[in-house]
């Protein structure tokens, strides 16, 4: 838990981000397909990536084009409904029905002239929120964009031990998609062209970037616009005006709610004293921090823990993948079902 820093070591936010939500994929799934397929899948409150190791998928979310994916192309996709497909005006099955029975992690379609895996993530102590409400619903990574050479040199290694019986092959693939994730966020953020607006693209701005570092190496000082403002070198208004455009909140409020997610991961763990937290995060009276964790949480800071205690995190099914589940083929009950459904 990072609720103080040594002065050699700068703050690196989303290190620090990562670091305190614990992003870790539990969940390891494959696509194997070939001939006319479609998928679709409902909008979660989750995080997943999706890679392609063999052959070509289009990739279809709301409001955008379709996506031609090919070999070394990664998406992370957050809060929206998506699907994928060989041919987006192809009518789609219910993906999240096939792989969401127990122990069915590969799903073959056919052939396997189409290979591609996800990975569903899950964070510590419920504290997905954080990092959802400040990613893009999509974030792709082709394998042409810069930084994606390290996401390449990955999925190589998943795909080779995915592919062969090694001896700790769960673990190991489990602790390679972890690293995937992180490093396909890197790869997105080192574009600046695909980035656009966001709090990636403010991590990356030197100016912004300077006001989040010194938050999250800070994040008890009873920090003020003007403070903040002239940390990142720029007048009051001007810095309140493009943080809050690119980040999504203004700059106190981003404050509170990472004094918050750090207070509420810290007090999911055991033997926390709420007064202790309240002040390494910042709150000079404990009712002051209790109100606040209630008007953002929904409960106090004692309940919450509570509550955290007794939950295990699950997947998007609400499961766990194990390894050596079965391979399951459905090729027939997708093309029956793909039938009566029509593209909406």
């Amino acid at each position: 838990m990072i609720l103080s820093r040594s002065s050699w070591n700068e703050a690196d936010p989303l290190s620090d981000v990562l670091h305190v939500l614990s992003p870790r994929i539990s969940r390891l799934t494959r696509l194997e397909a070939s001939d006319d397929w479609s998928l679709e899948f409902p909008a979660l409150d989750r995080l997943k990536f999706v890679a392609l190791l063999k052959g070509a998928s289009w990739l279809i979310l709301p409001g955008r084009p379709p996506w031609l994916m090919g070999a070394g192309d990664v998406c992370l996709i957050g809060r929206t409904p998506y699907a994928v497909a060989s041919d987006p005006a192809l009518p789609r099955a219910d993906g999240q029905s096939l792989f969401g029975i127990p122990g069915r992690d590969t799903v073959q379609l056919g052939g396997s002239d189409t290979i591609s895996i996800g990975g569903s993530v899950s964070f510590a102590d419920g504290n997905a929120e954080f990092l959802l409400d400040r990613l893009p619903d999509v974030l792709l990574i082709p394998r042409s964009s810069p930084g994606s050479g390290a996401v390449s040199t990955i999925l190589t290694l998943l795909r080779d031990e995915m592919e062969r019986a090694h001896l700790g092959r769960g673990v190991v693939t489990a602790r390679l998609a972890d690293v995937l994730l992180i490093e396909a966020i890197r790869a997105h953020a080192a574009d600046g062209e695909a980035v656009g607006m966001g709090w990636l693209t403010a991590l990356s701005d030197p100016r912004l970037g300077r006001a989040l570092r010194a938050i999250h190496d800070d994040v008890a000082r009873p920090w003020t616009v003007a403070q903040l403002a002239s940390v990142a070198n720029m007048s009051r208004a001007a810095f309140s005006a493009q943080f809050t455009r690119h980040v999504g909140q203004p700059p106190l409020a981003y404050v509170r709610a990472w004094r918050l997610t750090l207070a509420r991961a810290a007090l999911g763990q055991r033997h926390t004293d709420v007064a202790s937290i309240a002040s390494k995060v910042g709150y000079s009276s404990q009712s002051a921090f209790g109100h606040a964790f209630r008007r953002s949480f929904g409960v106090s800071p004692g309940g919450g823990a509570k509550a955290r205690a007794g939950r295990a995190p699950t997947d998007e099914a609400g499961m766990s993948g194990a390894e050596g589940a079965p391979v399951v083929s459905v090729r027939s009950s997708v093309s029956a079902r793909a039938t009566r459904r029509r593209h909406p």
